[in-house]
């Protein structure tokens, strides 16, 4: 048995120990430290303390973790775990990434761009032909299309991905020992026959409960450059969707609708009150992300005149491997303080080879 899969699963089973907490003892132990720490030092840790220290310490019972790991070799289930390279590192942008997830599939969950499609389960004809649209006018863009398999506006961006030969992931709300609703299990499994896959952060054992869903959002919302809200009202999981995806800094869009249909509201809400920018075809997201421009951009010239530091080297690395990364990624990944990567970045940016953008974003020059 993997020893580190073990605790890494473990981890998550620990009471009081959340996402938030499992990175904070992520930044001070290893994994297989974290259970060996003494009660003294993990008390004095900022956002653990006494309580939570004592969770850990007597927590002995690894059955269910055993049990987990049995489950992921029997079906193949790949564990991503907060540290692995496969993790998806824009979550590691949030202040509360899932530490464990589990992920059939082969899509790449770091690709260039990434996007969520996402809506009411109750569309009209508009959010089915707008939907479709969409898909179909971002199939050059070789994007990743995330939903959560839903009913109505997730599972027709699904569709809609694979008739364009484009790999769609469907984030979970639920364990990968059953699928919900049960009548998109073919729509799943074409999925990922066709390079997608199925992601959750929930064992194998848990329901689809309904306070698993705004948890579920916050993937959605966090793995992705961009949320696209098509249909929805004023209530219910794509606006919870959205206001993650604003608090964690990530572009949202919106279609507009008529004034007078309520399937519209949430997305003519989120625009009026600029939580959403205004979309009405493919071209306007693609010029908005920068995507165009991106591709005109030719990069390498300049590494053949600059002799970089060590500490640049390890930044210009992490940047050539997507073409934006927030600076607590750089701090995560890099293994650097947050002194030596600030003053590598400045010196990156005073050589032209690194450039600042908004919300604490880099990208190469």
């Amino acid at each position: 048995m993997n020893n580190d899969l073990l605790y890494q699963v473990a981890l998550t089973l620990i009471p009081n120990i959340g996402p938030v907490q499992a990175k904070i003892l992520l930044q001070h132990f290893d994994i297989t430290e974290i259970f060996k720490a003494k009660r003294s030092t993990l008390e004095k840790i900022e956002g653990i303390g006494t309580i939570k220290a004592d969770s850990i310490r007597s927590f002995i019972d690894f059955s269910k973790a055993e049990e987990e790991i049995a489950f992921i070799e029997k079906y193949k289930i790949k564990p991503l775990f907060l540290t692995d390279t496969a993790y998806p590192k824009r979550l590691l942008n949030c202040y509360d990434p899932p530490t464990l997830l589990y992920y059939r599939g082969d899509a790449d969950l770091n690709v260039a761009k990434i996007i969520a499609v996402i809506g009411t389960r109750n569309h009209t004809e508009y959010g089915k032909q707008v939907t479709e649209k969409l898909v179909k006018e971002l199939a050059d863009q070789h994007i990743l299309v995330v939903s959560g398999l839903a009913y109505g506006i997730d599972a027709i961006a699904h569709k809609s991905a694979i008739k364009n030969q484009l790999a769609t992931v469907g984030v979970l709300a639920h364990g990968l020992n059953q699928l919900y609703p049960p009548e998109h299990s073919t729509l799943a499994k074409d999925m990922i026959n066709h390079g997608g896959g199925l992601l959750t952060e929930f064992r194998s054992d848990s329901k689809p409960d309904k306070h698993n869903f705004p948890v579920r959002n916050r993937i959605v919302a966090g793995m992705c450059d961009a949320t696209i809200v098509i249909e929805t009202g004023s209530k219910g999981g794509s606006m919870i969707t959205a206001e993650l995806a604003n608090g964690y800094n990530r572009d949202v869009f919106a279609l507009p609708g008529k004034i007078t249909d309520t399937k519209s509201a949430g997305c003519n809400y989120l625009i009026k009150n600029n939580k959403a920018l205004l979309l009405t075809n493919a071209e306007e997201l693609i010029q908005t992300m920068g995507w165009a421009l991106r591709q005109t951009l030719v990069k390498k010239q300049k590494e053949l005149f600059i002799e970089l530091a060590a500490e640049e080297k390890i930044i210009v690395t992490l940047l050539k491997e997507k073409e934006t990364v927030h600076i607590d990624e750089i701090n995560y990944i890099s293994g650097l303080s947050s002194s030596a990567v600030a003053v590598a970045i400045l010196n990156l940016e005073l050589q032209n080879v690194v450039l600042s953008l908004p919300g604490k974003l880099y990208q190469l020059a």
